[in-house]
């Protein structure tokens, strides 16, 4: 009864990672709602700052802002937004594939990279990787993220922009679009691009010469205006990463679970078919004997 015990044990330990693994999914579950709503607060916002920018970027300015005006990259900049904690599937390194597609056409272009990581996983894989700088990396806890601290994590390379010792900047993330999919996606934030494709105002109203009434004045506003289009479009991302890896991490626990079932029903048949061989071989050894006798 050897074999038996093992696979009884087997069950048992079984059992307990299915216990687990539930758990979390519910907790992963519950956490998805909490992200889920600060999502949808922040998406609104984010929403109206791109309608704005859209609509100054159809205007006939009378600053010309240097967040507008394409340079020749020589040297690049991304954000990279992860999850601070593992378990979530597949949603890291989907993402980190689309970094190193962009990394490694920027370097066949012979065009540096700089990295702005937020989340452990991020600087977990990417300090490993050679050819890239990190030159700022933040991490979250979880439902206590606030855009002040966003701001003070892409600060660094914003003022990289500003100084000219990076020529664009990109973000990477994870887009929510359901509970069971999350889609990894990369938005170009410096220099700002056209955006009259992404506008709902038609065409002809593009090519129309207008412009806002600025107060106190041109410079001032949209120096102020397009820094916290930046920031909200990344704060954007990172809360809309949180809703996903909630997500992520709720249908692998509960993937997980459902393995240790049929894990547990295959231990289970493989434990029948042991005692019965056992008892099979009892009966036989009695009624050896008993003919023996």
């Amino acid at each position: 009864m050897s074999g038996s015990r093992e696979i009884r044990t087997k069950i048992n330990s079984v059992k307990n990672t299915q216990k687990i693994t539930r758990a979390m999914e519910l907790v992963a579950a519950s956490k998805m709602r909490k992200a889920r709503d600060r999502m949808e607060e922040a998406r609104p916002y984010a929403h109206y700052a791109r309608d704005i920018i859209a609509h100054a970027t159809r205007a006939s300015m009378e600053y010309a802002h240097p967040y507008f005006q394409k340079r020749e990259i020589k040297r690049a900049g991304l954000i990279v937004v992860s999850t601070d904690r593992g378990l979530c599937g597949g949603l890291n390194i989907n993402l980190f594939k689309e970094v190193l597609k962009t990394i490694r056409s920027y370097q066949q272009q012979k065009i540096d990279v700089d990295l702005c990581l937020i989340g452990a996983k991020a600087e977990s894989f990417f300090k490993r990787l050679s050819g890239v700088n990190i030159i700022s990396v933040a991490s979250f806890q979880e439902n206590q993220i606030t855009i002040s601290e966003v701001t003070g994590a892409v600060a660094v390379m914003i003022d990289a922009f500003d100084n000219n010792k990076i020529d664009a900047l990109s973000l990477f993330s994870n887009s929510f679009v359901n509970t069971i999919k999350q889609k990894p996606t990369k938005e170009a934030l410096l220099p700002i691009p056209n955006m009259h494709s992404d506008s709902s105002a038609p065409q002809t109203q593009s090519k129309e010469h207008w412009d806002y009434i600025y107060e106190p004045g041109a410079k001032r506003v949209l120096d102020v205006l397009l820094v916290r289009y930046v920031e909200s479009q990344v704060y954007c991302g990172v809360v809309e990463n949180m809703a996903c890896e909630q997500a992520a991490r709720m249908l692998a626990m509960k993937n997980a679970t459902d393995n240790a079932g049929d894990i547990i029903n295959s231990l289970k048949l493989q434990y029948n078919k042991a005692r019965q061989a056992v008892i099979t071989q009892e009966l036989a050894e009695i009624v050896s004997g008993a003919a023996a006798v």
